[in-house]
């Protein structure tokens, strides 16, 4: 039974468990040469990092965001002991982020990945990987395709999130120096998100709308397609942009 208080923090992490639950842990996923078992470590190094930072922030003795190396203990963990890390991994996130909102100021900055967050952004973070990791293991159904239209989730994406949804893309293209990489994806009704990316640099915001799109979809589409997945139904989105554009923009949204 999952906790009220870790269920009011992380409310998309009982149709995460259970979309977990309803799979074989060697089943294949939507997220590229991962099972669901991989899914699940991949979470649960997730709660823990996030819950790491902010509590040694809280603490006064502030540490860096560790790389993916953080889930190699999990991935040695019995089935029984990854579900039981993965779950108290979550309820002390929660605990640490109600301690961080209770005693720090909302806009107080926070180290993480190189850049500097805010205190919200820890529970809103573990909140997008389990709905972005749940639509891995379930595809386009009712539950995923809801959350993923959520503003929020693009807002994220885009504010808090940033550059490094396009940094893997970026290094990839490998752009000579006069090369430029320019992009609107749209969804009708809402801010453009804007992608440019050169040789050096790569960036992502929320503009209004201006000129043609490059690519036009809906919100849960243009979520996924910022996270490097491919939606199952291609007539989600749609671009009047030439195939070498395309190429370069679908390059630059490459994965993460």
């Amino acid at each position: 039974m999952i906790p009220t208080r870790v269920e009011e923090t992380l409310p998309e992490l009982v149709p995460f468990l259970h979309a977990v639950q309803a799979r074989r842990p060697d089943d294949g996923t939507w997220c590229e040469a991962w099972t669901v078992r991989d899914v699940l470590v991949h979470q649960a190094a997730n709660a823990e990092e996030l819950g790491r930072v902010l509590k040694a922030f809280l603490a006064g003795t502030p540490v860096e965001t560790r790389g993916f190396d953080r889930e190699a203990p999990y991935h040695r963990l019995s089935a029984t002991d990854l579900w039981s890390a993965f779950l108290r991994n979550c309820a002390e996130l929660t605990d640490i982020a109600a301690a961080a909102a209770r005693d720090l100021p909302p806009d107080t900055e926070v180290r993480w990945t190189g850049r500097t967050v805010t205190v919200p952004f820890f529970a809103e973070h573990m909140r997008e990987e389990l709905i972005l990791h749940r639509w891995d293991l379930t595809g386009d159904d009712g539950t995923a395709v809801r959350a993923l239209n959520e503003p929020w989730m693009t807002e994220h994406s885009v504010v808090s999130v940033g550059r490094p949804l396009l940094a893997r893309g970026r290094a990839a293209l490998s752009l000579a120096p006069a090369e430029r990489v320019e992009a609107r994806l749209r969804t009708p009704g809402t801010a453009d998100v804007v992608l440019t990316a050169d040789a050096d640099t790569a960036d992502i915001r929320l503009a209004a709308p201006k000129g043609p799109a490059t690519i036009e979809s809906d919100a849960a589409t243009r979520l996924l397609l910022l996270w490097g997945r491919r939606p199952s139904d291609p007539s989600r989105w749609h671009s009047s942009a030439g195939a070498e554009e395309l190429r370069r923009v679908r390059g630059l949204l490459g994965g993460y």
